[in-house]
């Protein structure tokens, strides 16, 4: 299957301009930009849709999901309880997720069974360490990226303390190189064979949220393994971005949100995977009626007899509105062909994107980055496709000194919405499912032109 640049743009909704932007300056004002000509498309207007770059902090709005969303809220409206079994569209609430796991299982790579969607990130990521972190007094450390997302961090603190242990002692931070700007695969395997008889636990982001770097997941997951530690992923960033193959590389457990790359909207309804492997070894230990045999649910009996695999682990009755939303998204990913023209597509875009940045008379050599004086940006996630998804990070130059934030408050104006990490970084994504060549371009552009009015 071939996706072109704009098959699956007009299944979404991309905020405009007038609703999220201030244009303040006449493009044809400001000049050209040496990058690319000028051209209509890429003149921002107040009715235009944005250069929307934020999938990776959230997703653009699918159209089939409002459809969807609107169809609950009628039978909501219209049968009120009786749509948990009587359902006109065929999606009774008693079994809502039915159509959802399978779809869900196809993008990361499972099967359907070792996938549960439920609840929130967070929330799944204490249950699964919970779960799966037993620390002894010999084997009882985490072992982590430096810079993880800050919940992660707070979750890895906390389980450790409650576990009585000292988070600056349990805890293993991997970090890059002096002067560099993302980990070395090297230095995560080293680690875990150095430390391996030590570590309870291995717990990486799929892509560190910060650089866009993506673990080598495969190669982590086998090494830790080998060494007798559980090794689980939080792919709040790679699901939906990056191909991945859960059941076949023998991960343990994954967590993850489905409001960035799955596009199921603001808190959207998160999921988990726990390999079939642990089919009657692990059991729910914090257990909810929604995790029962579905034969036996509404008999309401005082046993416990939990659906085998992941879903055994349900806790209450999923909230049926998200799950629609992101049911419309998954339905969405299904026509594209999944991961695999998604991902190629993706390459395409950021490569594009990455080669247009290069081109600017403001970009810097990562090895440079600290000699540059005069405004200006690097790229600190990762040039190698395969080790990045679709997102690249950009550091402004000189740190500290507060171009960023101009960076990222000219930028708007023109149209083009990324997203910002104080102090210095505004990452940028190009998603394959709505962003297109031109949105790219645009973006390239009209970088160059914010910095130029530095």
């Amino acid at each position: 299957m071939t996706l072109t640049s704009e098959s699956y743009r007009d299944e979404f909704i991309l905020p405009d301009n007038k609703s999220v932007c201030a244009i303040k300056v006449e493009p044809e004002k400001q000049g050209e930009s040496h990058l690319v000509h000028a051209s209509s498309r890429l003149q921002p207007t107040p009715d235009s849709t944005c250069v929307y770059l934020c999938g990776n902090s959230l997703g653009a709005c699918p159209k089939k999901s409002q459809v969807l969303i609107q169809e609950e809220l009628n039978v909501w409206s219209k049968l009120a309880v009786e749509g948990h079994f009587h359902h006109p569209h065929g999606r009774p609430w008693t079994e809502v997720l039915d159509g959802v796991h399978p779809l869900m299982a196809e993008i990361v790579g499972a099967k359907p069974e070792e996938v549960c969607v439920m609840g929130t990130l967070t929330a799944n990521l204490h249950l699964m360490m919970l779960q799966f972190y037993k620390p002894t007094s010999e084997r009882y450390k985490i072992l982590c990226e430096a810079r993880a997302f800050p919940s992660d961090q707070y979750a890895f603190a906390s389980q450790v303390q409650n576990h009585g242990f000292d988070p600056k002692d349990a805890i293993i931070e991997i970090g890059p190189r002096e002067g560099e700007f993302w980990v070395r695969e090297e230095d995560i395997l080293d680690t875990i064979e150095k430390e391996g008889s030590k570590i309870a636990l291995v717990l990486f982001g799929g892509l560190s949220y910060y650089t866009g770097q993506w673990f080598p997941m495969k190669s982590v997951t086998k090494t830790a393994k080998a060494k007798g530690c559980i090794c689980g992923w939080d792919l709040a960033h790679a699901v939906g971005n990056v191909p991945l193959s859960l059941h076949e590389w023998d991960v343990d457990f994954a967590v993850w949100c489905t409001y960035k790359y799955l596009n199921s909207g603001p808190g959207g309804i998160a999921g988990f995977f726990i390999h079939e492997k642990w089919n009657g070894m692990e059991t729910p230990k914090y257990a909810g009626w929604w995790g029962q045999s579905v034969d036996t649910r509404f008999q309401m009996g005082p046993k416990f007899t939990p659906i085998p695999g992941a879903q055994g682990f349900q806790q209450s009755n999923p909230a049926v509105l998200t799950v629609a939303s992101l049911l419309g998204s998954l339905q969405t990913f299904k026509r594209a062909g999944m991961m695999g023209p998604l991902r190629k597509r993706s390459k395409m875009l950021t490569g594009k994107l990455e080669s247009l940045f290069h081109q600017s008379k403001f970009f810097v050599p990562p090895e440079k980055a600290s000699m540059r004086s005069d405004p200006g940006f690097t790229i600190i996630t990762p040039p190698d496709p395969e080790s990045r998804g679709a997102q690249l990070s950009l550091l402004f130059l000189p740190q500290g000194t507060g171009v960023m934030d101009k960076v990222f408050a000219g930028l708007k104006e023109w149209g083009v919405i990324g997203d910002d990490r104080k102090p210095d970084v505004i990452r940028l994504a190009p998603t394959p499912l709505y962003n297109t060549e031109e949105d790219v371009e645009a973006a390239a552009k009209y970088l160059d032109v914010v910095l130029a009015s530095l």
